[in-house]
């Protein structure tokens, strides 16, 4: 930056009621979208009021810079990236402001997002329908600029469909509402001697031109492309009375799709629509080729199909490496080319069955596609998630090389998508390329991508040439150059190939008539730098190889690791979506809170460090301080990007040049202590719950003053099962023997819970062996003390690889604890000890699972447990979510017949092991619990149990609520019938 301007963004920063940040890691974090491009921002604002971005957009025009809009920063053309100011309205803009349901509208700001929006509107029977794959993030004001559509884009239209009326800022600072006018209003508006009068005398004067209406018609996509985004939506406004048809003129029209380039939007009105059927199934029709895909979506669309989309075997493979994902591909019969998913919808099942079944009869006649299997309402869900996580799921490509958005956004008439996509596929060849297909098929829209590495300039250049090669197919068959993801810099330089020259400079003279100064979004649509500059790695650079603790050669090192997010934001969903990732970025709303902020911080610091210790930075301190290693991405993430893994192994590599602080020492060693401290237990907790010695241990070690620290069993669980084990009472017969891991938790804390679980288990049937082994190293992984984890990882593999196998299993109680073996240990223990690692975890066994798996095999049978009514609400632990499943815990809490089992729709519920307790983070750990988790609680009837596998969820669910959440094995112990 320069220095003459440091001041003067002090200066702005001082007036706004938002906040403007221009330190190095907010500019990092807003230096890409999910496109390519990287280009490092003046600052990051984030205005509260329109008075801010009034004068963010004075002092833009004073002093030579920009203002580039942002919102869930999904692009994939590279629209929220440029050198100026990123003005981020996600933060504040948020408000739905008026609903009218007998008119069918509602006004919000541009930061609401696309589904918290429609699930305040289902109440009412109405939804915004377009519906993009980001949904669960993308907003209102993102939709509008890139005019997006989506699957359902076949029955409701685009975005531009569903704009009433646009509160706007000109460039002038002055605010304009755009909305229908008639003739009259129009020529009215034309005598303003203002920039608003400005604006439409210049489209009058331009569009009234006959020669310059008949180059837009000659020259823009055929009219049945309902999907077009190329440049300027000029077309449209020629629809109105006021030049060729009989609409009002709305200048909406051009404002969506326009990527904000011509105003800031601060206020949408959008129309709505009745909500659909509510039974909705998909036939998933499977091919052989994709030719024959694409002929079979030409079919579909004579059907009355809701949505027609296109996934193809290059995807369909990288979800069989997803933890989330793979288990929603039930469906997929063999090993097909392509999945065409059709979905119908009806007021009944038989209704939308038939419809599917008269789909599938067409196929069959027509002798296309091998399987037909229709997938029924309760699974949709999951089969759309599949097809969704596309574009994170090609992150999954091992190496440099990935499926690079360039030509994906194309789309032609569906008459001539086959022979299109047959020529495009014939094209590619010509550069050694087998490209990916995906997307919607029904609206004449796939998305292609080459395979490219990035890094190296022949790759960078084949991107170039690609891109032209596709944009001269395009124009070839009259289509658009971009469906719905915009022009951004990937395409903006091919438009006056795709419009011609005349028209393109006709976007040159409204640009500069609407922003004479160029300050929104410049190069964007017009005048854009080459497509290939900018871009996120500089060509021929190496890629750093870092040294690790942790193995992180599956994927080529850490670097690539954090490589792998690809922008697309999944972790930036909102609590009502579901799921766990990211808890953190739900509490607070900062992009550096999210899975991708802090993949992209590591990524830059990594690439462009000089250091000894590269990750000798406060920058990615900051950014991994509120991570709660909940696992939520290792799972939800499409991309698979493990964070918990990525932070533990930066906390060691910080702390090598900074110093171990005293309370991760503590923390890590918490066993340890645990064990001095059950030599006297009654003195210790006295130590531990007095206010002035327990107050002054919290205050030396920074833990939250309202938090209790746990107490110390009298007695440990290793203690008691050499004392009592024998003489439990058990089953007449021994249905197979079973090692129990005594957890450092279970141990010394919760050893009650221990005691019920083997009990339980022996009670059952289990023969429960405990033999001595070291604790999980669960507290050291979380404070990045990796040579002790490493050794207790160690340990713990060479004691159980010749004990543990499929008839003899591994079971713990603790979550975070015995999932270790399943998720850090192969990456922690020596390379010799590797494959045995791998080998145990397959064995290594939540007692959940195992108890559900065993009812399964009918050796647990509901006759073992009362008849008594129970409800109980369940609380499942984010390293169960992320590793293995709450409906084992489900299961299980079901067994007795009239116990009736709820999952709480929480994610993390916030304490997350020792995160919780640090005084610093105790306000966030309170935020992420009263998301969902707190208040669902809270309106639970006492006689209502609560049920929570993890100790740091029941002392969360303590200390937050007052309730005691109780541990399932404690609730099925007391279920036994006597």
């Amino acid at each position: 930056m320069s220095s003459n301007l440091l001041p003067l963004l002090q200066e702005l920063s001082s007036q706004l009621e938002g906040t403007l940040q221009f330190d190095s890691l907010t500019k990092t974090l807003y230096a890409t979208d999910a496109s390519v491009y990287r280009e490092m921002p003046l600052a990051v604002a984030f205005p509260k009021t329109e008075s801010d971005i009034q004068k963010l957009i004075h002092f833009a025009s004073k002093n030579g810079t920009s203002l580039i809009p942002r919102t869930a920063g999904t692009s994939l053309s590279g629209q929220c990236v440029g050198n100026g100011i990123v003005v981020d309205v996600s933060k504040h803009f948020t408000k739905i402001l008026e609903l009218n349901q007998e008119e069918r509208w509602v006004r919000v700001q541009p930061g609401v997002v696309r589904d918290e929006l429609n699930r305040f509107l289902k109440p009412h029977g109405l939804f915004f329908s377009p519906i993009t794959s980001t949904a669960n993030r993308a907003m209102i004001g993102g939709m509008v600029g890139n005019n997006s559509s989506g699957t359902t884009s076949i029955v409701y239209g685009v975005t531009r469909d569903k704009v009433i009326s646009l509160h706007t800022i000109l460039s002038d600072g002055n605010p304009v509402k755009f909305e229908a006018l008639s003739k009259v209003e129009f020529a009215q508006k034309t005598q303003l001697d203002t920039l608003e009068g400005a604006i439409y005398k210049k489209i009058e004067e331009e569009l009234s031109d006959p020669e310059a209406r008949e180059e837009i018609h000659a020259q823009f996509p055929k009219k049945s492309i309902h999907r077009r985004n190329t440049g300027y939506a000029v077309d449209e406004l020629l629809k109105s009375e006021v030049f060729e048809g009989e609409e009002k003129f709305n200048f909406c029209k051009l404002l969506s799709g326009s990527e904000g380039t011509l105003a800031f939007t601060t206020e949408i009105k959008i129309s709505l629509d009745p909500l659909p059927d509510p039974i909705e199934i998909v036939v998933a029709a499977h091919f052989e080729t994709i030719h024959e895909s694409m002929v079979a979506s030409q079919t579909a669309m004579k059907h009355p199909a809701t949505a027609v989309e296109l996934m193809d075997k290059i995807i369909l493979d990288c979800t069989k490496e997803s933890i989330e994902y793979s288990k929603n591909r039930y469906f997929v019969e063999g090993d097909p080319e392509a999945l065409l998913m059709v979905e119908f919808r009806g007021k009944t099942l038989e209704e939308a069955m038939e419809k599917g079944k008269k789909l599938v009869e067409d196929f069959q006649q027509k002798g296309i596609g091998y399987a037909y299997p229709i997938i029924e309402p309760s699974m949709v869900s999951a089969a759309w998630a599949l097809r969704s996580a596309g574009l994170g799921l090609l992150a999954n490509i091992p190496g440099d090389q990935k499926a690079v958005a360039c030509i994906e956004d194309t789309a032609v008439d569906i008459e001539d998508l086959a022979d299109y996509i047959d020529e495009v596929d014939e094209m590619m060849k010509g550069f050694n390329q087998k490209p990916v297909h995906y997307a919607h098929a029904g609206a004449g829209e796939i998305h292609l991508r080459p395979i490219l590495d990035l890094k190296k300039s022949k790759d960078v250049e084949e991107f170039y040439q690609i891109s032209k090669a596709s944009a001269e197919l395009v124009k070839k068959y009259q289509g658009s150059l971009s469906g719905e993801h915009g022009d951004g810099r990937v395409r903006a330089a091919f438009i006056p190939l795709m419009v011609g020259e005349k028209n393109y400079q006709l976007f040159r003279r409204l640009k500069f008539t609407w922003d004479p100064q160029n300050i929104f979004n410049p190069g964007k649509i017009v005048d854009a730098a080459p497509m290939n500059k900018f871009l996120r790695y500089e060509p021929d650079s190496k890629t750093p190889e870092h040294p690790t603790l942790m193995d992180f050669s599956n994927v080529g090192g850490i670097l690539r690791m954090a490589e792998k997010c690809n922008g697309s934001g999944d972790c930036r969903k909102l609590p009502g979506s579901g799921g766990t990732m990211c808890p953190s970025y739900m509490a607070t709303r900062n992009e550096r809170d999210t899975t991708r902020g802090r993949a992209n911080t590591l990524r830059e610091f990594l690439t462009m460090d000089k250091k000894e210790n590269a990750f000798d930075h406060p920058e990615i301190k900051e950014a991994m301080d509120l991570c709660l290693s909940c696992k939520g991405c290792t799972s939800e993430c499409p991309s698979n990007v493990d964070m918990a893994s990525l932070k533990a192994e930066f906390q060691y590599q910080y702390q090598q040049a900074n110093g171990i602080p005293l309370r991760s020492k503590a923390f890590a060693h918490i066993n340890e202590l645990n064990e001095l401290g059950s030599l006297i237990p009654g003195i210790a907790n006295f130590f531990l719950s007095n206010s002035v010695t327990g107050g002054l241990m919290k205050s030396v070690l920074g833990v939250a003053p309202k938090r209790n620290l746990p107490a110390i069993s009298n007695q440990s669980l290793r203690k008691w099962y050499k004392k009592n084990y024998r003489a439990l009472p058990g089953a007449k017969q021994t249905i197979k023997s079973i090692y129990f891991f005594v957890d450092e938790f279970t141990n010394h804390n919760d050893t009650q819970i221990g005691i019920k679980a083997i009990s339980l288990l022996k009670k059952l049937g289990y023969d429960v062996k405990i033999v001595d082994h070291q604790e999980s190293g669960r507290s050291a992984i979380s404070k990045g003390l990796l040579p002790k984890a490493k050794k207790h990882a160690e340990a713990n593999v060479k004691v159980f690889s010749d004990l543990i196998d499929g008839n003899t299993p591994l079971i713990g109680l603790e979550p975070s604890a015995i999932l270790s073996f399943r998720d850090e240990y192969p990456r922690l223990v020596s390379k010799e000890l590797v494959e045995s690692a791998k080998k145990l975890k397959i064995h290594v066994k939540l007692i959940d699972e195992f108890l559900a798996q065993e009812a399964a095999a009918g050796n647990i049978k509901p006759d073992s447990f009362t008849t008594n009514t129970q409800k109980i609400k369940l609380h499942g632990h984010c390293h169960q979510k992320a590793l293995s499943s709450v409906l084992w815990t489900q299961k299980i809490l079901s067994l007795p017949v009239n116990y009736t089992v709820e999952t709480i729709p929480s994610g993390c519920c916030g304490m997350a092991g020792s995160f919780g307790y640090e005084a610093e983070h105790y306000e966030v750990s309170q935020q992420v619990g009263e998301l969902v988790l707190f208040p669902t609680v809270r309106k639970t009837e006492l006689e209502t149990i609560i049920a929570a596998p993890g100790t740091s969820c029941r002392h969360q669910i303590a200390d937050g609520t007052g309730r005691k959440a109780k541990h399932p094995v404690e609730i099925l112990w007391e279920a036994l019938s006597d």
